[in-house]
């Protein structure tokens, strides 16, 4: 059952060609989860990459913060139509994450602690296009915003951008997680309003 918290208010902004059809502007930053939040402790985070060839491998909370460090600012787009301009992250590109799983596999499965799950192709997860993000305006990432690190794939309706992620699976097809089994599209292009299947 999904939970629907604060910051459902905002303004249609039309003239503003950074929000997608059909979005309004908030500035508040809504919750929205298909669950209880997780409570995950930093001594206990791990992220893990499982290979096509089912090579896994593994980050500590401590190796993740030794990796390089990205601050990013961008839009994010919830399918729920709204959107928040200019927030701004600090996380590690996926660029980091993947680079030793090899060239197989042209999907991934994104699994969190909680046993949320969303599928996004490889292609989307690269190029600097996706980061594990643990900080949000200055700030811890908090557990309702899926702390202590949740993935973000901004260019994706917000959906895509798991809370508390916890591994990525590599996959030779794509295959549909928890909202895409339930009706959500199996991509997610704000700009095309691919919300529902």
């Amino acid at each position: 059952m999904a939970v629907f918290t604060r910051g459902f208010g905002g303004r249609r902004r039309e003239s503003d060609d950074r929000l997608p059809p059909g979005q309004y502007l908030t500035e508040d930053f809504p919750v929205l989860s298909a669950g209880p939040t997780p409570r995950v402790s930093t001594d206990e985070w791990r992220f893990t990459v499982l290979a096509m060839d089912g090579v896994q491998t593994s980050w500590s909370w401590d190796e993740l913060q030794a990796l390089p460090i990205d601050d990013i600012t961008t839009d994010i787009h919830c399918v729920t139509r709204w959107s928040k301009l200019g927030t701004r992250w600090r996380g590690v590109s996926l660029d980091h994450l993947l680079e030793h799983a090899g060239p197989e596999g042209t999907h991934a499965m994104v699994h969190s602690y909680g046993g949320y799950t969303t599928n996004v192709p490889r292609a989307d997860l690269s190029a600097g296009k996706a980061w594990v993000a643990f900080e949000f305006d200055g700030e811890p990432l908090a557990p309702e915003h899926g702390g202590p690190a949740r993935l973000i794939v901004p260019h994706l309706y917000f959906w895509k951008s798991a809370k508390w992620v916890r591994s990525i699976e590599l996959l030779p097809a794509d295959r549909p997680g928890f909202w895409e089994q339930n009706g959500y599209n199996m991509y997610g292009d704000p700009w095309k309003e691919e919300r529902y299947w």
